[in-house]
């Protein structure tokens, strides 16, 4: 499970992989073997911090949420301990890349849910019983609402970043277009050259259209030509050595997410929001190309506390990332103040 080139902004910080044994997943088959990669900003031996849990978007890792992470930030490693975890079939945590019994396509496919299980299994083993917050985005933001639907007493306050209690067709659409894109390039001689159409759809549609011209603008290296800045992005792509079936695994389990489907809610997802008890706080951009805001809206009105953030930005589903720095501002100030709040006694 070899961890990926250090990227400019990310913690510099060891990750450790504990197995966890045989894990059954929703569909009734088994991972033989499940292996969970996380992150600790802290130490889990100092009890005296309230612990936050972080979840990752689809083809991230523990990285993810590095822009939230630090002294005077959000996640702040002197007021709380962080556990990042890695979700299933990462490339990290058990994967078709990593796995050394069920490897490619004879790994079993998995869904959002199982990803929270099975970092529920994982707290279990850390001995923690509950946290003050789960946080995530895109993917992590999903897994962060399911989390509150799951486990309704297990986490004080949920924060999640441009998500959706329940993929749209839109986003399936476009996870279908990506799995094309891998498919078709799996036999393609260089890892840049597998990832390049990939890239240009996805790096299209993380942005808005005037966040993309801007990025092209901002990079001299490629003298204001769209499609060099591309062939950049699929370069960038593929120094981080990530197994393109791990993408399309992990998109499978994106597509068929619904909170509804959780056990007790027969499919509704509107009920299952409404099952959530945590304080959750919502953020979407002016515009979304992969994950509709009108989605994240939605889920907002559902959840009886909470709290939506309209980020008056234009980078589309990249707003909640480094790579928008006034957003990330704004998100370290709203979630700081959102996880300092005190419920008042009675």
């Amino acid at each position: 499970m070899a961890h990926p080139p250090l990227a400019p902004g990310w913690i510099d910080a060891p990750h450790q992989i504990v197995s966890l044994g045989r894990f059954p997943l929703e569909s009734g088959e088994v991972i033989d073997d499940l292996r969970i990669s996380y992150v600790v900003h802290g130490s889990l031996d100092d009890r005296s911090r309230p612990v936050i849990f972080g979840v990752c978007s689809i083809g991230s890792t523990h990285h993810r949420l590095d822009f939230l992470i630090g002294v005077g930030r959000a996640l702040d490693p002197s007021r709380f301990t962080i556990v990042v975890i890695d979700a299933l079939g990462n490339g990290l945590s058990s994967s078709p890349s990593n796995s050394q019994t069920q490897s490619g396509e004879r790994f079993p496919r998995f869904t959002i849910r199982d990803m929270v299980t099975s970092q529920r299994v994982l707290a279990s083993y850390l001995r923690i019983d509950a946290v003050a917050a789960i946080v995530g985005a895109s993917m992590g933001g999903m897994q962060a609402l399911q989390w509150g639907v799951s486990y309704p007493d297990f986490a004080r306050s949920l924060v999640a970043l441009v998500p959706m209690p329940k993929t749209t067709p839109w986003s399936q659409a476009i996870n279908h277009a990506g799995r094309l894109a891998l498919a078709n390039a799996r036999e393609l001689p260089t890892a840049e050259a597998r990832w390049e159409t990939w890239t240009t759809l996805m790096s299209v549609l993380a942005r808005s259209p005037s966040r993309l011209a801007a990025d092209v603008a901002a990079n001299q290296d490629v003298n204001n030509d769209t499609v060099a800045w591309l062939l950049a992005c699929a370069r960038s792509m593929a120094a981080q050595q990530s197994d393109p079936l791990d993408w399309i695994y992990q998109s499978y389990a994106y597509d068929a997410h619904d909170v509804g489907a959780s056990t007790g809610f027969g499919g509704d997802t509107q009920k299952a929001l409404a099952s959530i008890r945590a304080r959750t706080l919502v953020a979407v951009p002016s515009l979304d190309l992969y994950n509709p805001i009108e989605s994240g809206i939605w889920a907002a009105e559902q959840i009886e506390r909470c709290e939506l953030i309209r980020l008056p930005f234009h980078s589309g589903h990249l707003v909640a990332s480094e790579a928008e720095p006034q957003a990330a501002a704004q998100l370290n100030d709203r979630i700081g103040r959102f996880l300092s709040y005190e419920e008042p006694t009675l």
